[in-house]
């Protein structure tokens, strides 16, 4: 017999803060996944618990705010209660200068700027996204986009906050948003995609093919293309978790051994380790050298990025 999982979704359900995370709140609990207690309360507020045939358990705690506005705040309580669960998710909006409109995005966690990266789960990426995908399309919602975006974290903002908190979270955790401007946060449709899908994060234990992607812009559309890459009748995927953007590459001064170190960092907390490591053709030399240096030190392929169009094509010994 498998033994279950746990997953917990942090989710702000005040109406009069923020976008999509209250209506997604709203749509759980009329679709009756809020029913039962968890018989725990976090930060003073009730949490709720729903199993699936397979008795894995999903928690849904409400929040006032999103927690990495206020992380000192909640982590105390996130690690005492769920600081043992195989995955987390926090539910927000997505919005930023030229960001695409009609996304439904996941992305993993981590300041890259500083090098801090949070753990990071590449078979619940995909099996989440996988989820939207299909529920998406039952739903008939064509003008909405399922993509991953780069990593980053919003726990550093107007110049305040402690990138290194993110290391004090054991928990595999990424952002699940809806974006990126008020047409497509008042959605209740592309709400709906993602409320139901986050109860089946757990439906596939397939292996994957993890890679580290790295360059690129924040929503790199040959990277978001590959989480729904597919080959051998299915039989193969990637494993998309960490991205690491050329802006912050340039910004964390990814150069020499320290990019190496801080890239090895990255690599290092992807669970179930990397089995390549993809580039985009436009990275900078300086970035490229240290590219090549990880692939030599994890013993791993790299590629171009124009290789995850083809990936029966790729050599992974």
């Amino acid at each position: 017999m498998k033994e279950s999982k746990k997953v917990v979704y942090y989710i702000c359900d005040n109406h009069d803060w923020g976008y999509v995370s209250y209506l997604v709140w709203d749509i759980l609990k009329e679709e009756g996944f809020l029913n039962k207690s968890a018989g725990f309360t976090f930060e003073g507020r009730e949490v709720f618990k729903y199993s699936d045939d397979k008795n894995n358990e999903y928690y849904f705690a409400p929040t006032d705010i999103a927690i990495c506005r206020d992380y000192p705040k909640y982590l105390p309580e996130m690690n005492k209660y769920f600081g043992d669960f195989d995955m987390s998710g926090m539910v927000t909006w997505h919005e930023g200068t030229n960001a695409p409109e009609k996304v439904i995005t996941v992305h993993t966690i981590g300041d890259v700027s500083s090098g801090c990266y949070g753990p990071a789960n590449p078979l619940y990426n995909h099996n989440l996204m996988h989820a939207m995908n299909e529920i998406k399309k039952e739903m008939g919602l064509a003008d909405f986009s399922v993509v991953t975006e780069a990593t980053h974290w919003s726990g550093v903002h107007d110049g305040k906050g402690d990138p290194e908190l993110i290391l004090k979270y054991p928990v595999p955790m990424v952002d699940i948003e809806v974006g990126s401007e008020p047409e497509s946060w008042q959605n209740k449709q592309a709400c709906r995609v993602l409320a139901r899908s986050l109860v089946h994060i757990f439906d596939d234990d397939k292996a994957l093919h993890n890679l580290l992607c790295v360059g690129g812009v924040h929503f790199d559309p040959n990277f978001a293309e590959a989480v729904h890459t597919e080959w051998n009748d299915g039989q193969d995927c990637f494993g998309i978790s960490h991205i690491i953007a050329n802006q912050w590459l340039v910004s964390g001064e990814y150069e020499g051994e320290s990019g190496i170190k801080k890239v090895s960092d990255c690599i290092d907390s992807i669970i179930g380790g990397i089995e390549g490591i993809v580039f985009h053709d436009k990275l900078k030399g300086c970035y490229k050298d240290v590219v090549r240096s990880l692939g030599e030190k994890y013993n791993v392929p790299i590629f171009k990025h124009q290789s995850l169009r083809n990936p029966s094509q790729i050599n992974w010994s």
